[in-house]
């Protein structure tokens, strides 16, 4: 049975395997092993999302099954580059590992995201989703976020091409 709650600075480790884990599962085949690995670190090593779990500036959320993460979401203040509203926040990952794909782990996730940021006073809900995402961007188009940009995300040192879409909450 799948359960939710907030993520703890206990959880890191677990937590940041698991990111690891859902980003690679997805994504792995797309990089040289190099970009990869250095991405995995900056994003997810110690500095990364596991320093964040006591931040007060971020939120994650996370859903466990039998006790261990099986996906999660992470909010925060908008890092993208440009002027956003102070009372923009950002989903910067929603991850749900491919084990739980169709459990409705991810609809959960997205739910406590958009109601926690509603909860808080926030106005819009920015993220950024991979161009050749499909499936995902299909996800939030269906939640209601509109594609408003572009970015370029760095896997190492490899450019992506993302969109920003933003829900207005």
């Amino acid at each position: 049975m799948i359960a939710y709650r907030p993520a703890t600075p206990a959880d890191g480790t677990e937590l940041a395997k698991v990111a690891a884990r859902s980003f690679t599962e997805a994504f792995g085949t797309l990089y040289r092993p190099a970009d990869l690995a250095a991405f995995l670190d900056q994003a997810f090593g110690a500095d990364g999302l596991p320093s964040q779990l006591d931040d007060p500036a971020f939120r994650v959320h996370v859903a466990t099954d039998s006790g261990r993460i099986v996906g999660f979401a992470k909010l925060g203040p908008v890092a993208f580059p440009g002027d956003w509203p102070a009372d923009a926040i950002e989903l910067y990952q929603l991850y749900v590992l491919g084990s739980h794909h169709g459990d409705g782990v991810g609809p959960a996730l997205m739910a406590w995201a958009i109601d926690y940021a509603r909860s808080i006073g926030r106005s819009q809900m920015i993220l950024s989703v991979y161009v050749d995402n499909h499936r995902a961007r299909r996800f939030y188009e269906r939640r209601g976020f509109e594609e408003i940009g572009r970015y370029t995300f760095m896997v190492g040192e490899q450019e992506d091409d993302d969109r920003i879409m933003r829900l207005m909450l």
